[in-house]
This record gives C-alpha cells, sequence and structure tokens, in this order.
C-alpha cells in the first residue's frame, strides 16, 4: 500500500510539472483577444476566442496617421514627415505594449464606425489601458467629437493633460498637426 502511495505521489508530481511546462491555457482556455496585427497607432487586427477577425479602432483618441503608399512614404512635404514620424512612434508604441501583453488584449466595445470597425477601450490582461498609456506619453491625441461615447472619458482627459502639461511627445512639437486636421487637409488636396 506505501508503495502505491509513494508511485500515485510521483505520477501526480510529474503530471502537474508537465502541465505547467505544456501551458495551462490549452485546457483552461485563453483570456483576451489575439492581436494578428498593429495597423497604426489606434487601430488592430484581432481575432477572437471563436476565431472571428475584425478590426478594432480604438476609442476615445486618434493618433498620428502613418504613410499607407510609397507616394506617401517618400514625400518630401515636411508636415507629412511630420505626421509619419509620430505615427511610427505611436504604431510602435502599441505593438510594444500588445507583446507584454502577451498578444492578447480584452476589449470593451462602445461602437462601430462607418468602415464597419469596432471601437473599443483596449485593456491589456494587466488591467493596462493602451490608450490612457499613449495619451499620457504624448502619442496621441483626446477625440473630442466621440468623446461622450468613452466609458473611461476622464482617465483618457487626465492622461492627456499630463502630457500636455510637460509637454511630452506631440505636445512639444510646434510643428504638429491634429491627426483629424491632417487628414481633413489631405482629402481636400487629392
Amino acid at each position: 500500500m506505501e508503495k502505491l502511495i509513494k508511485y500515485i505521489v510521483i505520477w501526480l508530481g510529474a503530471a502537474i510539472i508537465l502541465l505547467s511546462l505544456m501551458g495551462c491555457n490549452r485546457f483552461f482556455g485563453v483570456s483576451g483577444d489575439l492581436v494578428e496585427r498593429v495597423s497604426d497607432g489606434d487601430t488592430l487586427a484581432v481575432k477572437d476566442t471563436q476565431g472571428n477577425k475584425f478590426t478594432v479602432r480604438f476609442a476615445c483618441m486618434d493618433a498620428p496617421e502613418i504613410a499607407h503608399s510609397n507616394k506617401e512614404r517618400n514625400s518630401r512635404r515636411a508636415s507629412d514627415r511630420n505626421q509619419f514620424s509620430w505615427g511610427v512612434k505611436a504604431q510602435e508604441r502599441v505593438q510594444q505594449l500588445v507583446q507584454q501583453g502577451g498578444d492578447r488584449v480584452t476589449l470593451n466595445i462602445t461602437d462601430s464606425d462607418r468602415y464597419g470597425r469596432k471601437i473599443a477601450e483596449i485593456r491589456l490582461k494587466n488591467g493596462t489601458f493602451i490608450q490612457q498609456v499613449l495619451l499620457r506619453e504624448g502619442l496621441a491625441k483626446v477625440y473630442r467629437p466621440y468623446l461622450n461615447k468613452c466609458p473611461s472619458r476622464d482617465l483618457v482627459e487626465q492622461a492627456e493633460a499630463e502630457a500636455k502639461q510637460q509637454r511630452l511627445g506631440v505636445w512639444g512639437d510646434a510643428k504638429f498637426t491634429n491627426p483629424w486636421e491632417y487628414r481633413s487637409f489631405n482629402k481636400k488636396n487629392l
């Protein structure tokens, strides 16, 4: 009987170690949606736990634009270079945050837009609110036209105020053009 208990304890210990090494996610499920791609500083391509793929636009804020074509990448206009430079910094920061979160995010979907994207507040599994980080670091600005649909309105406004006061990121760049103004100007000049 003593030998049997000893074997059971050994096998049980081995099973626990094996499960730990394999990762328990296979047995207990994975939390959050998988980020397949960081499209820019305020847009993600996501796959949910059921395998559905969709695009998510960050609620409450607007990040600088990135170049989408060779023409834009090769532009010599100072306003383009400035916008795209900040856009790449915002995109890289989002990529860094997503990687820190194991490529998984929790979405609080608040709306959808005319392009069919989900609009969401986005958090990492440790609770980090990505929009708040970007705004606090001056890599995005609060987008006020839709702020009434932002459940974390106070947090994002406070984060932006801190960056503005400390002149962080775009707040320290006198040549920076707000992303919505940049897009509007470029639509008129196409």
